[in-house]
């Protein structure tokens, strides 16, 4: 999200794909959400702008959550970009990092912006492994982050057969 100390604009929110437990960055992850719920989303907005504000950003804020029986848990909030904003820009077709630097600096409020993400269906962050390159490095996935980069696949609808398999194969699986 971006903020500029009085308004606040959420520039995705993006589903994770395995269950808690792997680190973000080795996450397939999903924008738009594919099954949060109105309830969840709701909530997420909310918490994003309460904290956005309270902690008086001017910048990109970075938020996670947990979610379990509808409610939505804050994790970790950070004033800084990731790889996700990046990640969003590109499926959004937006300068979010130009924007919210403009916005930092103090150039720019949020509102001088006319901000209009293309349409794409979903998009899908791949995590990107360099094991081969590193042999001794342990494979297993949880909370360090082992990926060293990302890719980005577009799908019209979570019909899609390897959508279907991506989430087949690791929604059901946690690390050891």
């Amino acid at each position: 999200m971006i903020c500029d100390g009085k308004d606040v604009q959420i520039i995705g929110i993006m589903e994770h794909i395995e269950p808690a437990g792997i680190h973000s960055g080795d996450s397939y992850a999903v924008l738009p959400p594919f099954s949060l719920s109105d309830v969840v989303i709701s909530q997420i907005k909310d918490y994003a702008h309460k904290l956005a504000l309270a902690l008086n950003v001017k910048g990109l804020l970075n938020i996670q959550y947990a979610v379990k029986n509808e409610k939505v848990y804050v994790i970790e909030a950070n004033p800084r970009a990731s790889r996700t904003v990046p990640f969003i820009a590109k499926a959004h077709q937006v300068p979010y990092i130009n924007i919210a630097t403009k916005v930092m600096l103090g150039v720019k409020k949020l509102k001088d912006f006319n901000i209009k993400p293309a349409e794409f269906g979903y998009a899908i962050k791949e995590p990107v492994f360099s094991f081969e390159k590193f042999a001794d490095v342990n494979k297993e996935l949880n909370f360090e982050m082992k990926s060293t980069g990302e890719a980005i696949r577009f799908i019209e609808s979570t019909n899609d057969a390897y959508f279907r398999n991506l989430y087949k194969e690791k929604s059901m699986y946690l690390s050891k």
